[in-house]
């Protein structure tokens, strides 16, 4: 069952356009952050993973923004990176003084972006 389930995620990464895609593993981060959020003691249970996810999330996205064949626009890019510093500093702050006002500001960018890129701005 778990082979099934497998397949048909790949299947899906493989059909489905790539900002929709973006947006959908976005959404996933901000959803992870949020659950955590709603939780909040001291330093909740399964901070640690869903920080790990939006960070990878995250390296994957500056790195594919700063690639040279990439073709946004400078200043979107330029943006982008940006924004990906700011997350990484709010995950760092996150890791070493846990508190909920970063999480939501993580959470908030997530989804902004998640709804750019479905053109819901």
């Amino acid at each position: 069952m778990h082979y099934a389930s497998q397949a048909y995620a790949k299947t899906a990464r493989e059909t489905v356009p790539p900002r929709e895609l973006e947006a959908t593993l976005l959404l996933k981060a901000a959803a992870k952050l949020q659950e955590v959020h709603d939780s909040w003691q001291g330093k909740p249970r399964g901070l640690d993973d869903a920080l790990m996810y939006n960070r990878r999330l995250w390296t994957v996205f500056i790195d594919a923004v700063v690639r040279t064949d990439n073709k946004l626009p400078t200043t979107i890019r330029d943006n982008l990176v940006k924004i990906g510093a700011f997350v990484m500093g709010e995950t760092f702050s996150l890791m070493t003084k846990p508190q909920p006002r970063h999480l939501q500001t993580i959470i908030k960018i997530n989804r902004g972006i998640a709804a750019a890129l479905r053109g819901k701005h």
